[in-house]
C-alpha cells in the first residue's frame, strides 16, 4: 500500500501539472492577441495531445471555468485594500491607480470573454462575480460618501468597469494615464455631488 500511495500522487501531480499547462497555455494565447484560440491550439501551446486537453476539460466551458478561476487567483494576488480612513482624495487616487492598474492586466481576457459571454453561462458568472468584487470593495472602501445610497453605488460600480476603461483605451484612444484621470475625476465628481 505504501509502494502505491507515491505513485498515485504522481500521477495526480503530473495530472495536475498538466491542467495547469493547459490553463497557461489557453491564457498566454489570449494575451499574446487569439481571443478565441482552438482546442488544438490550446493543445498545442501546452505541449499536450488534445486528448488530454479533453481528458482534462470535459469541454471549453470547463475551460472557461478553470481560466477564469485563475484570472481571479491573479486579481487577488495583486489586490492591495485601501484604508477607508485615508482622507477622500487619497482614497480616490489609490483606488484608481489601482484599478487602472488591474483594469490592463485583465485587458485581454476581458477582451476575449466579450466576444464569448453571450453564449457562455461561465462567463456570465465570472462576470457578476468581478461586478459583485468591485461593488463590495466600493462600497468599504467610499461607505462614508455613500451612505447607503444605491444609485451612487451603481454609478461607481459601472465607472470602474471594463466597458468603461475600453471606451477610453480603444474606442477614444486614450492613454492610461489619461484614462486614469477621467476615473479619478468621474469618481470624484460622483463622491462629492452626492
Amino acid at each position: 500500500m505504501t509502494a502505491s500511495t507515491p505513485r498515485v500522487d504522481g500521477r495526480t501531480a503530473r495530472s495536475e501539472r498538466t491542467r495547469n499547462a493547459i490553463v497557461d497555455a489557453h491564457l498566454q494565447l489570449i494575451r499574446e492577441g487569439d481571443l478565441r484560440p482552438t482546442a488544438e491550439k490550446i493543445a498545442k501551446q501546452a505541449g499536450v495531445s488534445l486528448r488530454a486537453l479533453w481528458s482534462h476539460f470535459a469541454d471549453m466551458e470547463a475551460l472557461f471555468a478553470a481560466s477564469g478561476e485563475r484570472v481571479l487567483e491573479l486579481r487577488d494576488a495583486g489586490h492591495r485594500p485601501v484604508s477607508p480612513k485615508l482622507p477622500l482624495p487619497d482614497r480616490i487616487e489609490a483606488y484608481v491607480k489601482q484599478r487602472a492598474r488591474m483594469l490592463e492586466q485583465i485587458a485581454p481576457n476581458a477582451k476575449a470573454s466579450a466576444l464569448k459571454e453571450p453564449f457562455s453561462e461561465t462567463l456570465q458568472k465570472y462576470r457578476r462575480l468581478h461586478v459583485a468584487r468591485v461593488r463590495d470593495e466600493l462600497a468599504v472602501l467610499f461607505a462614508s460618501e455613500i451612505s447607503g445610497n444605491e444609485e451612487l453605488l451603481n454609478a461607481l460600480t459601472a465607472v470602474s468597469m471594463w466597458p468603461t476603461w475600453s471606451t477610453w483605451r480603444e474606442a477614444m484612444n486614450m492613454s492610461v494615464s489619461a484614462s486614469r484621470a477621467a476615473l479619478a475625476r468621474t469618481i470624484t465628481a460622483l463622491l462629492t455631488t452626492a
